[in-house]
């Protein structure tokens, strides 16, 4: 069966699956030529860091330069995104809370202590990912961002995952599943499914699951997430990433 392809442009504890073994290869002669391209590796790789934070920091001034926005006018910061701007990994959530708003970061308190266990489960460190949000301030009262939001903010979304360009990225809640999918139906229905997203004439490796606040409300759908993450996992070693 083939994969949904949306086009943006247009519209664990109780088991751990095996790590994955790193493939090293030993070179008794080791030739100027191949210290040569590492060296020129390293330097493109600087030049991309670079270019990736100089490209975040603009889209940050440019998500703090707009007007007539509720969720940031009842904001004390925004919260672009945190983590490593290189991983082939992207965890969008669905929006700050009061810790974040506080501090500037993702996923803090009960609801990133989950997140790192089930991350954990699968070897993953939540530093080693980047991480954002569907909307970037908190929204009032921890109310959940209406449409015309979510919609607002999914052009700096996409912008962002075109800086980014992960590999796979990770939808939690049905906030972050309608800012990037533009669906809007239950997430009950969608999680667990590989679909491909295009943006920006790119096109991405995207799963929908439940966020790690609603699985502190609801835990016994932990489950659920255990099959995604298992899912996650193996498209990990089906794409040979380096996590």
């Amino acid at each position: 069966m083939s994969k949904k392809v949306i086009n943006q442009n247009t519209n664990y504890d109780s088991e751990l699956l095996n790590s994955i073994g790193s493939n090293f290869i030993f070179d008794e002669n080791p030739i100027n030529r191949l210290k040569n391209t590492t060296k020129d590796q390293k330097k493109e790789n600087d030049v991309n860091q670079i270019d990736k934070e100089k490209e975040l920091n603009e889209l940050k001034l440019q998500i703090n330069s707009i007007n007539d926005c509720s969720l940031k006018d009842n904001s004390k910061k925004i919260v672009l995104g945190d983590g490593n701007i290189n991983s082939p990994i992207m965890l969008v959530g669905e929006a700050p809370g009061m810790e974040e708003d506080n501090l500037g970061l993702t996923f803090l308190g009960d609801v990133g202590d989950l997140l790192r266990k089930m991350l954990m489960a699968i070897n993953i460190k939540k530093e080693n990912i980047y991480s954002t949000y569907a909307v970037n301030f908190r929204p009032p009262e921890d109310r959940k961002p209406t449409s015309t939001e979510i919609k607002r903010y999914s052009y700096f979304l996409q912008k962002q995952i075109s800086i980014i360009k992960p590999e796979i990225i990770i939808l939690m809640g049905s906030s972050a599943m309608e800012s990037l999918t533009g669906l809007n139906s239950k997430i009950s229905t969608e999680r667990g499914k590989w679909k491909e997203v295009i943006v920006k004439n790119t096109t991405y490796n995207v799963i929908i699951t439940f966020n790690p606040s609603y699985l502190l409300r609801v835990p016994e759908n932990k489950k659920h997430s255990w099959e995604d993450l298992k899912k996650i996992k193996q498209k990990i070693v089906n794409l040979k990433l380096n996590i």
